[in-house]
């Protein structure tokens, strides 16, 4: 599959967030490449990787920050792909602050954004993002939601000590 998802980082501490979601991509057989470039630090940088991504066949970025979350809107400001942004959990008031930055984008700059630290969310939207032109990325999600599902159905199965909803409640 051609189709790829760009995720950056803004540091490296950022590296275990992403890996939470990465996995989800592999999976479906998404290809993706990850970046590490600061909004404050190397914007210069920022703005080349989200201004080259449609050239590198990227079809839909996600950006990871903490704390003021700039990341997300630079990265929305330099290109017309869909930006996600995940915030990260940490400093003073534990990701809100991240949170909220990204949720306010100022209109004609937008991002989406997901809860904290949610990265496998970051990257299952990315791939529905992509699969609205993609039916075999279409055909993998609908496993995926199937397995997924699956698991939820098995785990009743540790309801033995319970007294548990009848099968037809379902």
């Amino acid at each position: 599959m051609s189709t790829k998802i760009g995720i950056i980082m803004g540091s490296a501490s950022d590296i275990p967030v992403v890996e939470k979601g990465t996995p989800t991509l592999e999976e479906l057989g998404i290809e993706f490449e990850v970046a590490i470039a600061s909004a404050h630090r190397t914007p210069k940088d920022v703005e080349n990787y989200a201004r080259s991504a449609r050239a590198r066949g990227i079809k839909a970025l996600v950006a990871v920050a903490g704390l003021s979350a700039a990341l997300p809107g630079v990265v929305a400001a330099a290109t017309t792909l869909p930006v996600i942004g995940v915030p990260v959990k940490g400093g003073a008031i534990d990701g809100m602050d991240a949170l909220l930055s990204i949720a306010q984008m100022p209109p004609g700059v937008p991002a989406a954004s997901v809860g904290l630290n949610a990265m496998k969310n970051a990257c299952l939207l990315a791939a529905r993002i992509v699969a609205a032109s993609d039916d075999e990325l279409t055909t993998k999600l609908e496993a995926y939601a199937a397995k997924e599902a699956q698991k939820v159905r098995d785990s009743r199965k540790k309801l033995e000590n319970l007294p548990a909803a009848p099968a037809e409640a379902y």
